[in-house]
Parts: C-alpha cells; sequence; structure tokens
C-alpha cells in the first residue's frame, strides 16, 4: 500500500475529491498510531434516501455507516464486517456491514410513533447492546464481540466497545447532515475519523494487556487523541475540505503519512433467489397467511427497499 507524507507544500486546499465514498487509511508519523477517514457522499445519500427515517434515525443509521466502513476496510480476507445495535428504545435496532470489496449497506429498525425529534445514541435506542462480528467466509469459524451500549453518541460507545472488548485505545469522531444545493434536493453527506493505538501491525500486543506500556506511548497517544477530538463536525462532512488537508491540520506538527484510499459503495446482495429460498422453508399454510387479495406475496428489501413479488407459491412472479 503506498503511502504520502503530506507536508504543507504538498496539499492543495479545497481539492475536490474530499467527499468521494472513501475510506482513507493513515499512520501519525512513525507512531503505532493508525486510523482512517471516511467521506461519504453518493454512498449514503443512497443509503438514506431509500428510507423515510425521521431525521434523527437516518443520523444514526449514517454515523453506523461510517464506524462500519471505517473499521470494515482494513479487512484483508473476503469476508464482512457487521455492526448491530439493539436496544430498548423507538428505534430498537441498527445494522450496517461492509464485505470486503467495499459494499456498504445499513438500516435501521424503528417501532411505534415515540420518535418525535429524538436524536443520538441514548435517546433513540435506550439501553442496550453493541456487536461486531467479522464473517470471515462460509468455511471459516466467524469472530464477534459484544459490549453494552455506554455514552450518548456511536462515537463514544465505539471507543468504549474496543477499550473493553479488544483493549485497544480508540478515539472517533462521526459526523452526518444534509448539504443545500442551489436548485437542487438537499443530499445527505457523513464522514468520519477513527484513531487507534496499535503497537504491531494488524491489532494489539495480546488481547487482555494493557496497550499503553510506557510513559512514552501514553504521551504519544494523548497528543494524537486531543488533535481527533478537535475536529469538528463540519470538517468531516465539508465538500470543499480534502482528507490531506483535514489531517495535515489535525497532526502537521508531529507529520502523517497517508495511505492510497479504499472505495466505498453502497450496494445490496439482497436478490429474488435468495427470497425465494426463504420462503420455501414456510408451510403451504404460512404462505397463505402472507398471500394478498391479488394472490402474490410482496417483499421489500430492508436494507434497499427493492420491491419483490412472488406467486402463492413463493415464486418470483416479476416486476
Amino acid at each position: 500500500m503506498a503511502a504520502e507524507e503530506l507536508r504543507s507544500n504538498d496539499l492543495a486546499v479545497g481539492s475536490t475529491d474530499s467527499l468521494e465514498d472513501l475510506a482513507t487509511p493513515f499512520q501519525v508519523a512513525d507512531t503505532a498510531v493508525r486510523g482512517r477517514v471516511v467521506r461519504l457522499a453518493g454512498a449514503i445519500d443512497r443509503i438514506l434516501s431509500a428510507h423515510a427515517f425521521p431525521d434523527g434515525v437516518s443520523e444514526l443509521v449514517g454515523e453506523a455507516a461510517v464506524f462500519v466502513a471505517a473499521m470494515g476496510s482494513s479487512l484483508k480476507f473476503d469476508g464482512k464486517l457487521i455492526l448491530q445495535i439493539n436496544g430498548d428504545g423507538p428505534a430498537r435496532m441498527v445494522l450496517a456491514d461492509l464485505t470486503a470489496d467495499g459494499a456498504l449497506r445499513a438500516t435501521a429498525g424503528v417501532g411505534g410513533d415515540e420518535i418525535g425529534v429524538r436524536r443520538g445514541l441514548s435517546e433513540l435506542i435506550g439501553e442496550g447492546r453493541m456487536m461486531l462480528t467479522v464473517d470471515q467466509g462460509t468455511d471459516m469459524e466467524r469472530y464477534q464481540g459484544v459490549t453494552q451500549l455506554e455514552g450518548a453518541d456511536l462515537a463514544t460507545a465505539a471507543e468504549f466497545y474496543f477499550r473493553q472488548s479488544e483493549q485497544i485505545p480508540t478515539v472517533a469522531r462521526f459526523a452526518v447532515g444534509r448539504l443545500s444545493r442551489r436548485g437542487a434536493a438537499d443530499v445527505w453527506r457523513a464522514g468520519g475519523i477513527i484513531a487507534q493505538f496499535v503497537p504491531s501491525e494488524g491489532g494489539v500486543r495480546d488481547r487482555g494487556i494493557a496497550t499503553l506500556q510506557s510513559d512514552a506511548e501514553r504521551e504519544i497517544w494523548a497528543r494524537a487523541e486531543a488533535f481527533v477530538r478537535s475536529t469538528q463536525s463540519d470538517e468531516l462532512i465539508d465538500p470543499d475540505l480534502s482528507v490531506n488537508d483535514l489531517l495535515f491540520r489535525l497532526f502537521h506538527e508531529d507529520g502523517v503519512r497517508v495511505f492510497d484510499p479504499k472505495p466505498i459503495k453502497a450496494s445490496c446482495s439482497c436478490n429474488a433467489g435468495k427470497i425465494e429460498a426463504v420462503l420455501k422453508r414456510y408451510s403451504r399454510s404460512e404462505l397463505q397467511e402472507m398471500t394478498e387479495a391479488d394472490g402474490s406475496i410482496s417483499v421489500v428489501c430492508e436494507f434497499c427497499r427493492t420491491p419483490y413479488r412472488f406467486d402463492a407459491d413463493g415464486r418470483e412472479i416479476g416486476q
């Protein structure tokens, strides 16, 4: 993976590639601080525009998409990273996943009319838990980490997850919002930055052993954490602020290496064949209960909202 050492005379302020659905890895100088900046434009607009979620729920789903894009973009095998959040609040579930080739999808389960103008993790999810699952394919064992939800927002909950489940010092900032365009409809944008202290390629020394083991390491991490926390929400979704500009602003005192970005795309794996396979598991009487007045069974993908129609025996009718 190619790396670029940022210097002040290397930067083109206001470059136009700042929001192109990318996850960009970086490393602070020669330290063990590594991270990713995620910028989502068309991908997150396609995901959120497919639903009619209240704004607060859309923002939380967008943050989940940023989180899974940041962590899943590091996969080095043909698999998938799945983020699932469950709770007892009006938004009872948030789900997002990213495949190794950058296919992103995200959705939420919303119950009742009590959401109103609620915003943020704690107000929408309530008490619950977060699960991160690494799916390495059918022939490999899944790895899953589970923690309780902790914090008012998803960034804080992500930090808590890695501190408790992996013992990896982590700092995160996420932002989701609409951008106005003259003469056109508003569009959703999302962005985020996650940094972690990982003293060896790909992870910690040993799970269960504190990572920061010296005063020098603690000082390095404290500086990086403070710099990331200084990131403003508008910087993460500003189409006129490139990733290089943002990272240089944060880490120019220490130096920062930026690696080749990974493209992210909104893509759903649903298809009629998969749904037919599910419908075949139901008995004839169960299929009859699903059948509508016109004799068809309607199914809508919970992620991309693509509609499918099947006959009373579970065979695709087509559009």
